[in-house]
């Protein structure tokens, strides 16, 4: 295995992780920011406002981009293991 075919691997991993993980960060970004300006206009300064509503908006986000996330992963895997032959030189 050669430094070019491990830092390939890197890069793959770290863009599957990136592309997986987006849909529920971004869900539970822009719930936050629109909990916190509702908290500023209200000066209301409760932590399980902010708590909850991203609990339930990321749990929902999990299950619309789960299967999505899911396939992701599988091809990721997939295409993984039917190269570790090439790997092995």
């Amino acid at each position: 295995m050669t430094e070019s075919m491990v830092i390939q691997l890197g890069q793959q991993a770290f863009t599957v992780t990136l592309v997986t993980g987006m849909p529920l960060l971004g869900v539970s970004l822009i719930v936050g920011v629109l909990v916190s300006v509702l908290q500023a206009a209200t000066q209301i300064q409760e932590a399980t406002l902010s708590f909850v509503p991203k609990v339930l908006a990321v749990g929902i986000a999990g299950a619309l981009f789960g299967p999505w996330v899911i396939n992701n992963l599988m091809v990721y895997t997939t295409n993984l293991l039917s190269s570790l032959p090439n790997y092995a030189h």
